[in-house]
């Protein structure tokens, strides 16, 4: 689907194919050479690109749930998400752990029913499928006609017309031909049951109800749904135009610092306020909560995503930012909130896949590409004027964890691997309490993510790696340091480990002996996190 966008949106001239079969092409992407063997995104991949005035950013995310962790630092950086159903599948396992994280940003959702050209569930069985899992009410924007080796077109609402498609070569645009819903033509053009089966539904979808609002579809309460074939590039090009029209510009985002930069809360927004009045303001201090607007004329920026050896020739890591407000100038220096390093950013880069080129300027709601020189942490904010910070990004409890191990003639090789892979958020990394056992523990939300990790330590590092698998499936991360433990003592089924930073972390080996550990010692270990922060400083 990401290349079909691409191809509409004239950023591109020919899509590869993203199963990489035919002629070994493969999603422009999808970078990595896993993703190109797989045919699946693993890795979270910015593209910018113009459209018929508008400047739009392509976040490309994992569709496999053992990546939501990546989909959701993400979706940081996101103003709209494209939710992809598989027509045949309906809503699937992944959609629903994925559409989750979706909410949890509160950012409008437009849904496009994929691989409709193969034989599908019709499109009011998904409709409920959406309003009965997710309480979204839809509203399709697009109709098709017909499924499998008869879907032939589209019947676009707003316009009330009828879209034909005509297969193209591959890769290419597909040719369409416009007709009005009650032309003539149609009845020589559309076999008979599927344009009896079309007018009956298009009677239907007027029960359904109006046109949705801007503000429900910002809001993310009304999905506008659209159906299609990415593979025969029907209904995509609907999507795309659709989208430019309804899709939400960069919006105030919440944050906390000066007075100066941030507009107040609103009332409703402000959780922390319990008199009601807008806004927050800690005692003794000159900070408040509040928003940032992206017209501010003060530069801030958030650090999503961290990706390492992008160019394998330069064992690079580039630190992926969006622009929040302001204007970003190449040269400028800024400053890292969590730690008050200043920086240069003399380096930037618009992004493309793996595709790179310098940027003189960016404006919010702009992805830019910065070398990391080690001073970016994943949820940094950046900012150039007064002092501001956004909320930082959690990182997701993992449930699956092991040894990870390599041969002692390959440690030097194997330190660096763990300290670029790791660092980007690949997995989470702890540590044994032991001294003697300087092996990394991985922590991973999905097991897919374990095999990421080794397959690139081979191909990016040339280390092979073996995994000695724990027996543990919760983790808790313990607010009140190692104190906290030292007071609560021996704990039965329970490992004590530390994070990357130093931090005490208890892994249990089920659901059972956390509850069991929270009963006998929950008051002397105080309050305990599913989720990990980075430290202030």
């Amino acid at each position: 689907m990401t290349e079909k966008l691409l191809l509409y949106g004239g950023a591109i001239h020919e899509a590869g194919e993203v199963k990489a079969r035919a002629n070994a092409r493969s999603a422009t992407s999808d970078f990595m050479a896993l993703e190109k063997q797989r045919g699946i995104s693993i890795s979270s991949t910015a593209m910018t690109w113009q459209y018929q005035g508008s400047c739009l950013n392509l976040l490309d995310t994992p569709g496999h749930q053992d990546f939501s962790e990546d989909t959701y630092r993400t979706l940081a950086a996101a103003d709209n998400a494209v939710l992809l159903v598989d027509g045949a599948k309906g809503i699937e396992p992944q959609t629903r752990k994925l559409f989750a994280v979706a909410r949890l940003r509160g950012l409008p959702v437009f849904t496009f029913v994929n691989k409709m050209d193969r034989p599908a569930l019709n499109g009011f069985e998904i409709i409920e499928q959406l309003e009965k899992e997710f309480g979204l009410q839809s509203y399709p924007v697009t109709w098709p006609i017909g499924s499998g080796d008869r879907f032939c077109g589209v019947y676009h609402r707003p316009s009330n017309k009828v879209l034909l498609y005509a297969k193209a070569g591959r890769g290419k645009a597909a040719a369409s031909a416009q007709y009005e819903l009650g032309d003539p033509a149609l009845a020589g053009i559309i076999e008979a049951d599927l344009l009896e089966q079309l007018m009956e539904e298009v009677e239907l979808l007027q029960i359904l109800g109006d046109e949705p609002s801007a503000e429900e579809i910002a809001s993310g309460a009304v999905t506008p749904m659209y159906f299609g074939s990415a593979f025969n590039n029907f209904g995509v090009d609907l999507f795309l135009q659709s989208f430019i029209s309804l899709a939400v510009p960069p919006r105030p985002a919440k944050a906390k610092g000066n007075p100066a930069v941030l507009a107040a809360l609103e009332p409703s927004e402000d959780s922390s306020s319990s008199n009601g009045s807008s806004g927050s303001k800690a005692a003794g201090s000159t900070s408040i909560e509040g928003t940032v607007s992206p017209e501010s004329t003060h530069f801030s920026g958030l650090v999503f995503k961290l990706q390492a050896n992008m160019d394998p020739k330069h064992r690079d890591k580039v630190a992926f930012v969006r622009v929040v407000s302001g204007k970003f100038d190449k040269g400028m220096k800024v400053k890292v909130a969590r730690t008050g390093r200043v920086v240069s950013l003399s380096r930037p880069q618009q992004m493309f896949a793996q595709s790179r080129a310098t940027v003189q300027e960016g404006f919010a709601g702009d992805v830019i590409g910065l070398t990391n020189p080690g001073a970016f942490a994943i949820g940094d904010t950046i900012y150039a004027g007064p002092e501001l910070s956004f909320p930082p990004i959690p990182s997701f409890s993992p449930e699956l964890f092991a040894y990870l191990r390599c041969a002692p003639n390959q440690k030097k090789a194997f330190a660096k691997g763990v300290e670029g892979l790791l660092g980007e958020g690949a997995v989470q990394v702890l540590y044994s309490t032991d001294e003697y056992i300087t092996d990394p523990i991985l922590a991973a939300v999905g097991q897919l993510q374990f095999e990421v990790v080794q397959y690139r330590m081979k191909d990016e590092y040339g280390v092979d790696t073996s995994l000695e698998p724990l027996s543990f499936c919760v983790a808790r991360w313990v607010l009140g340091g190692w104190p906290a433990v030292e007071r609560a003592g021996r704990m039965f089924n329970t490992t004590v480990v530390k994070d990357a930073y130093g931090r005490p972390v208890l892994l249990f080996r089920n659901e059972f002996a956390f509850n069991q550990v929270i009963a006998e010692q929950g008051e002397k270990l105080g309050e305990l996190s599913a989720f990990a922060l980075p430290p202030d400083s």
